[in-house]
């Protein structure tokens, strides 16, 4: 029972976050969902900074705290070591829901393209990022990087595989291609006002900040193996090798 709880868990951990994600891609794009980026309740341009910020810290400490390994050996003491990856995913979702509910819109436009044309062009290359975030999950492993992985393979009493260093497709050009998918979803807009430079900039800074991070983990992890690709690849610009 306590095994089948925790897969329902994973799946629902799961849901979240992928209606979550879906809402992300409207909420940056300012397509179809009822609250985007320049929309909401306006307030002061100081108390919006203020506040946009705060909502962008609470989700970069969370998402970089909790992905820590010496975290993970402390949360684990409590939460058990199945659902800690679902939990991470559902605390990462629900920090995000907060940022979409509280965000101050900073409306004024930075700049914005008039030809119908380059407008779809540039918005066509938002789009393609967020593919490139999502197929480069699935190149990895994307329900492992979700947690239904591992409360599948708890349900079914079969251990976690040993991780493997591999660099399918994108990764062979770049070590971060989600990242580098975040960026490019993030800055290709037709519209750039305050607020959604003020988003782009920050989660951009916290990328480069996050993945510097990882990269220590993943050197922790794999060794000489994650040195040499470090060397070959660069970290989030294709095709330019490392410095």
């Amino acid at each position: 029972m306590g095994r089948l709880i925790a897969f329902l868990y994973g799946l629902i951990s799961y849901a979240v976050f992928f209606v979550t994600f879906l809402y992300a891609i409207g909420f940056v794009s300012d397509l179809v969902v009822p609250k985007a980026i320049d929309d909401g309740t306006s307030t002061s341009t100081l108390a919006s900074l203020v506040i946009d910020v705060a909502l962008m810290s609470l989700f970069a400490i969370q998402h970089s705290v909790m992905a820590r390994r010496p975290f993970k050996e402390w949360w684990t003491q409590y939460v058990p070591k199945p659902i800690e990856r679902s939990t991470y995913v559902l605390f990462a979702s629900l920090a995000l829901i907060l940022l979409f509910w509280q965000w101050r819109p900073l409306p004024n436009v930075i700049w914005h393209i008039e030809n119908p044309a380059a407008a779809v062009a540039v918005t066509a290359g938002s789009f393609i990022g967020w593919l490139v975030v999502l197929t480069s999950t699935f190149l990895i492993n994307h329900f492992e990087l979700f947690g239904l992985h591992q409360v599948a393979n708890n349900l079914t009493g079969q251990p976690m595989p040993a991780q493997r260093f591999r660099t399918p497709l994108y990764y062979k050009f770049v070590r971060h291609p989600i990242y580098l998918g975040f960026i490019i979803a993030f800055w290709a807009t037709a519209t750039m006002t305050v607020g959604h430079l003020l988003f782009a900039a920050v989660t951009t800074v916290y990328i480069v900040v996050g993945a510097l991070l990882e990269e220590r983990d993943l050197a922790d992890l794999f060794g000489d193996e994650y040195r040499r690709y470090k060397g070959r690849v660069s970290m989030l610009v294709p095709w330019r090798r490392s410095a």
